[in-house]
Order: structure tokens, then C-alpha cells, then sequence
């Protein structure tokens, strides 16, 4: 409950604070706003493995979050993205389905049918989810061009000041509530990294994905910088948990 409750709470706020204060074109507030509204990514299990964190909470908070999404994330940027780009509820819970749900149950349905009869998917699929991810960085780049030449160095300011204190508060605030160390890393990691790919997919969905898919586009690999970071220093310090 504590990961969860500061999963759809610390970053969505931060990051309508963030979309006030910067004075950014609507759009891109509200891309922001997006990201902070997007459950925990997968990003979040590698790290969590790699510092030596809770990775059966992190797993689970991510699954439970996802599964959430398309009620909070539809609810939340209808609350404090409506007044920059009109928010249909319906809409967005429908995409998100699309998105996320519907291709989780047909993977866990070839999971339980075909596991292990093409060995040769399980090799090519890392290889192709990397090179979708690739792809769609450079096309929201390149759709995004203009806006990005003038406002970029912003963006990725705001970027920033977003991450950090989604680690910071999810940590401290899981220390403050008497969580043990590894739990509050979790939560760090589940707070701190959200799923940009969900976010791009969104803005695609909503016909906007030059202007609200370019935070998701800058978030993503930032965080995967300053989580795997993050996670590096914790691991040479988990010899020290109890």
C-alpha cells in the first residue's frame, strides 16, 4: 500500500507542479504530467535486482500498478491535466488496455501454450523489443523537432527535477513509515521510474505524439541512467543490510 499510494500520488504532483511552474507550451505540460500519472516501468525489476533491493515487492508493485493504470492514470490526468489538453476518460482507459493489458494476457497465453517450443522467439524478442524502443525514441524525436530546438535544454531541466525526487521521497518517505531498507529501496526505484513506453503510446493514441511524447521520450533514458546509477551505489553498499 505504501508503494502504491506514493506510486499515483509523489510523482503525478510533482510533476503538475512542475507543468505550473515552467510556464511550457500546454502540450508539454501536460506530457509531464503524463509521465507522472504512467505506473512503475519494468526498469524498475533491474534495478531493484541489481542494488539488492525487494525485487518480489518491486515485481509485484509494478504488476499491481499496471493492472491499476487504466483507472488511476485515465483519473489523474483528468484532475490535473484536463485544463491544458481535454482529457476523455473513456478514451485513455481504452488505449491503455490496448497498450499494456491486452498484450500482457495474449503474452502470458503463448507463455502457457508455446513456452519453450521456439527457442529461436525467446533469442530474437530482447533483440526486437530494443530495436522498437530505438525506434520510437527517433520517431518522436523527429516529430517533435521543432519543439524540442527551442525549448529542449528546458524540458530536459524539468526532466530532471521530475526523477529525483521521485527516488528521494519514495525512500525517505518509506523510511519515515517503517519500511526496511531494502522495501524503501523498491519503492525508490518504483517511484522514481515510470513507463515512458505507456506514456508515448498514450500520446500516440491521442494524436499528439510530437508534442506530449516528448517527455516520455527524455524520461525514459534519464532515468534509466540515474536509476542504473543509483542502483550501483546501493549494491556496493548491500553487503551493509541486516
Amino acid at each position: 500500500m505504501v508503494g502504491l499510494i506514493a506510486q499515483f500520488s509523489i510523482m503525478p504532483f510533482i510533476g503538475f507542479g512542475l507543468a505550473k511552474l515552467t510556464g511550457l507550451p500546454a502540450e508539454i505540460a501536460a506530457s509531464i504530467i503524463l509521465v507522472g500519472c504512467s505506473p512503475g516501468g519494468l526498469a524498475s525489476n533491474v534495478m531493484a535486482y541489481i542494488s539488492g533491493a525487494n525485487l518480489a515487492l518491486s515485481l509485484t508493485l509494478t504488476a499491481v500498478s499496471t493492472l491499476l493504470s487504466p483507472l488511476l492514470t485515465p483519473f489523474l490526468m483528468k484532475l490535473l491535466a484536463n485544463e491544458l489538453v481535454p482529457i476523455d476518460f473513456l478514451d485513455m482507459f481504452w488505449s491503455i488496455i490496448k497498450i499494456v493489458i491486452l498484450p500482457i494476457l495474449a503474452g502470458l497465453l503463448f507463455n502457457h501454450f508455446a513456452r519453450g517450443r521456439f527457442k529461436w522467439l525467446d533469442k530474437a524478442m530482447p533483440v526486437v523489443s530494443m530495436a522498437a524502443i530505438t525506434i520510437k525514441i527517433t520517431i518522436i524525436t523527429a516529430s517533435g523537432r521543432d519543439s524540442l530546438l527551442s525549448i529542449g535544454f528546458v524540458l530536459i531541466a524539468v526532466i530532471i527535477v521530475h526523477n529525483f525526487p521521485g527516488y528521494l521521497l519514495g525512500y525517505y518517505g518509506s523510511k519515515l513509515l517503517e519500511l526496511d531498507e531494502k522495501s524503501s529501496r523498491t519503492v525508490a526505484f518504483e517511484v522514481g521510474m515510470q513507463n515512458s513506453g505507456l506514456a508515448s503510446g498514450i500520446a500516440l493514441e491521442m494524436g499528439r505524439l510530437a508534442t506530449m511524447g516528448l517527455a516520455p521520450a527524455v524520461f525514459g533514458p534519464f532515468m534509466n541512467i540515474s536509476g542504473s546509477s543509483l542502483a550501483t551505489i546501493w549494491k556496493s553498499k548491500s553487503k551493509k543490510i541486516s
